[in-house]
């Protein structure tokens, strides 16, 4: 099996674009006026993105999509990585549109795809609930037919960019059965619905994560994604695949982190010479370098292997461990490098620094993923 992770010509001109389009668009003032809001995006910004058709880059040509690689979106997520851009780009672009390829049916497909690719809607993920699981036993969320239509009851906690999305996929159990795997549905739910209240959970380091509750919240029989009771496979797929492209978004975030310690290192005098030249600060800077480069092989791994339809479970779960740990400690080393300017909320580091934290425990923290492959190398 030959492995050649090396970028293609338009992959190559893809990131290159991108990185420019982070250099014009997301400065760091603007990622910092970003984070400040609870939307995490403006209306332009978000129209700038689409018109460079990075909404519908993973969606095909069929669905009025780019059609690229799981690759490519990678290499366009590892550039928005170095911002790091905060708001729905990857919840919406990548997840959202793998939940209705994956999950839907064809006039499903046809219907709401190109509104994504359009950007005409955007959504997110409602999943986790306040036993905080990535399991289907932690859904206890419940959707009950009443005249063809379904009416949805439950907490979800910890959705992502709740208050840019036009819609949420929710997912709700509609039987009870002693496969917890069984009974799931996936419901497309209006953001404005009658019933439905979003509100910010607090926290320096939550990121924009949201409580939604669902009271009595009625959705049409057409709202239901895919077969009833049959949701769980088809949402797990498409997590699967996702999780490379943000592991993705974690090895920009490493690479710009590694970079500005460096650069601070070089130009940093102390003593008479740059800090760089002092061994324990040579140190930390290379276990910076060790971090984001195992991330990034792992990672484009993982796609490769996606892309080229081989068995990638293992990889994909290994990638998630090393993606998050990494981009954690690349920001603690990197804290430890600078020292007192980079805790200032203005730094860009900082900026890092919460999207690590945030994003460590997002679609399972490191510990998951360990213990999934185990059970996947070791079968019980």
């Amino acid at each position: 099996m030959y492995l050649n992770l090396d970028l293609s010509e338009s992959e190559k001109m893809l990131k290159r674009t991108a990185l420019d389009f982070m250099r014009r668009e997301a400065p760091n003032e603007t990622i910092k006026a970003l984070l400040e809001t609870e939307i995490g995006c403006t209306d332009d910004l978000w129209h700038k993105i689409v018109e460079m058709g990075w909404a519908g880059i993973i969606i095909p040509e069929a669905y009025q999509g780019e059609g690229f690689p799981l690759t490519s979106a990678g290499v366009l997520l590892e550039a928005l990585g170095s911002g790091p851009l905060p708001g729905p780009y990857f919840f919406s672009a990548i997840l959202g549109s793998l939940i209705v390829m994956e999950a839907g049916i064809e006039e499903q497909k046809q219907e709401i795809l190109p509104n994504l690719a359009e950007g005409k809607q955007i959504l997110t993920l409602a999943l986790t609930e306040p036993e905080y699981s990535w399991e289907s036993d932690g859904v206890r969320t419940k959707a009950v037919e009443d005249n063809g239509d379904f009416v949805l009851d439950g907490v979800k906690l910890f959705t992502p960019e709740a208050k840019t999305a036009t819609h949420f996929i929710v997912a709700a159990r509609t039987r009870n059965n002693a496969d917890p795997v069984d009974g799931i549905s996936l419901f497309l739910v209006d953001s404005r619905s009658d019933g439905l209240s979003v509100n910010r959970i607090p926290g320096f380091l939550s990121g924009r994560s949201f409580e939604i509750k669902l009271n009595n919240v009625r959705v049409p029989g057409t709202a239901l994604i895919g077969e009833k009771d049959n949701g769980w496979d088809g949402l797990q797929q498409a997590i699967t695949k996702s999780i490379p492209l943000l592991c993705a978004y974690k090895v920009g975030g490493s690479q710009a982190v590694v970079e500005i310690a460096l650069e601070y290192s070089r130009s940093r005098v102390q003593f008479g010479r740059p800090i760089g030249r002092f061994q324990r600060v040579q140190d930390m800077i290379i276990e910076m370098v060790n971090h984001a480069d195992a991330a990034r092989w792992t990672t484009y791994e993982a796609l490769w292997k996606l892309d080229t339809e081989r068995p990638a479970a293992e990889s994909i779960y290994l990638t998630k461990m090393i993606s998050s740990t990494a981009y954690w400690e690349v920001c603690t080393l990197a804290h430890q490098v600078i020292s007192g300017v980079s805790y200032s909320e203005e730094h860009a580091v900082s900026f890092h620094t919460r999207a690590s934290r945030y994003l460590f425990h997002l679609l399972g923290d490191p510990a998951y993923h360990r213990h999934k492959l185990g059970q996947l190398l070791v079968p019980q």
